[in-house]
């Protein structure tokens, strides 16, 4: 398939443009979650919920909050272990409204996830936006980012994941040679210079326009004075992107 176009306004592949910010809800307690949820009101759709809330034991009390409330959730889990709890834990997932879940492992990992799915969408996390070359060759990786990013989702797709999360500079590469055979989650969006720990990041309309289909979005929106206002600010340049 052919590339999305870098200029102009994007194809919409049908994901609602009011979709496609995915807020990040890595907050200490579930209260503090149902809080911004409930400033930011209408101005987000899509929250992705992690390993954060999953330590408060609140998790599934506030997953089926948002669900009840019309709200989509990315269970942002990051999935690593054997074949089997892999597997089991996906399926444990399944069938509570959930839209995407984390698996950051290997081939057999990933399609044990893939297995046990039903109505969830499989997401391989390709390099973590915190990691650069230095980081990776410390790992043990003696290749550039771009290269194991794109080796990691070609590999993802030949299993059958649904999509990848990636930095949105390899975005242009992956969906260059894996069109739009693949979702693109793009995390780690800063909408102004960046003096965090992500250390791949780009901007919201740099994203779009680089191929991501989704972002996420955290700290820049919730440290904000005006929480809603920021979010409404990004559904803006969203819907200018998109054309609509």
């Amino acid at each position: 398939m052919a590339a999305k176009p870098t200029s102009g306004a994007l194809d919409p592949s049908g994901i609602p443009p009011e979709e496609r910010l995915i807020v990040a809800l890595d907050v200490p307690t579930a209260a503090e979650a149902r809080e911004l949820v409930g400033e930011l009101g209408d101005a987000c759709r899509f929250y992705k919920i992690g390993l954060e809330l999953l330590m408060t034991g609140e998790y599934f009390d506030l997953l089926e909050w948002l669900i009840g409330r019309g709200k989509k959730v990315f269970a942002d889990l990051k999935l690593f272990d054997v074949p089997n709890t892999v597997e089991a834990a996906v399926r444990r997932l399944a069938g509570r409204g959930i839209t995407f879940v984390t698996v950051h492992g290997n081939d057999t990992m990933l399609e044990a996830a893939c297995r046990a799915r039903e109505d969830l969408k499989i997401l391989a996390v390709t390099a973590l936006t915190s990691l650069d070359r230095g980081d990776l060759e410390d790992l043990g990786f003696h290749t550039d980012v771009s290269s194991l990013v794109l080796s990691r989702a070609r590999r993802a797709l030949a299993i059958g994941c649904d999509g990848v999360i990636s930095s949105g500079h390899e975005a242009r590469a992956l969906r260059s040679e894996l069109g739009d055979r693949i979702l693109i989650v793009v995390p780690g969006i800063r909408p102004v210079a960046n003096v965090d720990d992500q250390k791949r990041t780009v901007d919201v309309e740099d994203a779009f326009r680089l191929g991501a289909d989704y972002i996420v979005v955290g700290r820049p929106i919730r440290s904000h004075p005006d929480p809603k206002a920021e979010a409404g600010r990004v559904q803006q340049i969203i819907r200018s992107v998109f054309g609509n």
